[in-house]
């Protein structure tokens, strides 16, 4: 396992060809720094895992010449599809009345698997700051030549990845509240068992005392919520480069696609 880096523009683990992408994961919302990161390689081996700030990212993923990046944040604001009776879903489970016009036709469909997300608002000014991080991210991201996913034989990719929605396809069944201890090593196991290279999250147990729990001591090895969510969406985006039949595309283009872990995939 890699240690933390709070300084993204420490690159010696970055190999120098450029056949394999790097799949990165990125969640905008918590952490002293504006991004918390994860990196992968083609083998599913953590190359990176911290915080950094939105130049030093960028200067990294400017600098890859093949890399799938996979953000916890929309790509577009709400555009009104919801209001339009034509785009609207012809099913008996959307409920009456306007509750669902200021929402993107994606966080409709998840709301009917049964995952909840905050609903995307159709001005800038309107969304919260993590909202507005995220928007300026994609937009370095195309400036950069980055396209959004699926962009055919284009070497650099970005996709929106909800990162509760990603534990959640991965689980089979809603996570457990996040920000809790339950929480964070149930998504850490889900990672572990998926192989990614995280310690085994079970030994946490082994390692917690009476005395050491009366000391407010916990062991060390389990990862924080923000570091999760990087890695959850560093594995979807891995999925996308390597194994595209094993993800989930739901919503509408002109909103914004969403990128999920296939729920039929073991």
């Amino acid at each position: 396992m890699v240690a933390r880096r709070d300084d993204l523009r420490y690159t010696e683990w970055v190999d120098d060809h450029t056949t394999q992408a790097v799949c990165l994961g990125i969640e905008p919302r918590f952490g002293r720094k504006p991004l918390t990161y994860a990196a992968l390689d083609d083998e599913r081996n953590l190359l990176a895992l911290g915080q950094g700030s939105l130049a030093d990212v960028l200067a990294f993923v400017g600098g890859q010449a093949s890399a799938f990046i996979g953000v916890n944040a929309p790509s577009q604001l709400n555009q009104g599809l919801m209001q339009q009776p034509e785009a609207r879903p012809q099913s008996s489970l959307l409920p009456p009345g306007d509750r669902w016009n200021n929402a993107r036709r994606v966080e409709y469909d998840l709301h009917n698997r049964g995952i909840s997300l905050p609903r995307t608002p159709a001005s800038l000014s309107a969304c919260p700051r993590w909202m507005q991080r995220g928007f300026h991210f994609y937009h370095q991201l195309q400036k950069m030549d980055y396209r959004a996913f699926p962009a055919g034989d284009f070497a650099r990719v970005w996709l929106e990845v909800p990162a509760e929605a990603a534990f959640h396809a991965l689980l089979r069944q809603k996570p457990l509240p996040a920000n809790t201890i339950e929480s964070r090593l149930q998504r850490q196991l889900i990672l572990y068992e998926h192989d990614l290279p995280l310690p085994d999250p079970m030994r946490f147990f082994e390692e917690v005392t009476r005395r050491r729990l009366l000391q407010g001591i916990l062991p060390e090895g389990l990862y924080a919520p923000a570091e999760l969510n990087a890695l959850v969406c560093a594995y979807t985006a891995w999925l996308a480069a390597y194994r595209p039949q094993q993800i989930d595309r739901l919503g509408a283009p002109e909103e914004g696609e969403i990128v999920l872990p296939a729920r039929s995939h073991p």
